[in-house]
């Protein structure tokens, strides 16, 4: 009865040692593929999420401006006519 439980024993840390190994493999694995998908985004040139939301607004407030603008030099046009 001694012998089966230390074969039990046995297989159990095997199976734990061999779970340990796969969990380690699949975490350089996801490190490996993060670094691929970093390096490919970055060749590609693509932008932040918060340099995006930057360009933005500072597109709408020019359009803004222009527009005030151009209300400006239509009122001055029409003040000289």
């Amino acid at each position: 009865m001694q012998s089966r439980n230390r074969v039990l024993d046995d297989m159990s840390k095997l199976m734990t040692n061999a779970m340990g190994v796969a969990q380690g493999a699949r975490t350089e694995a996801e490190t490996a593929v993060k670094s691929l998908m970093d390096r490919w985004l970055s060749e590609r040139e693509f932008v932040s999420r918060e340099e995006f939301e930057a360009v933005r607004l500072m597109a709408q407030k020019a359009r803004e401006e222009n527009e005030a603008l151009k209300t400006r030099i239509d009122a001055l046009e029409a003040q000289q006519k």
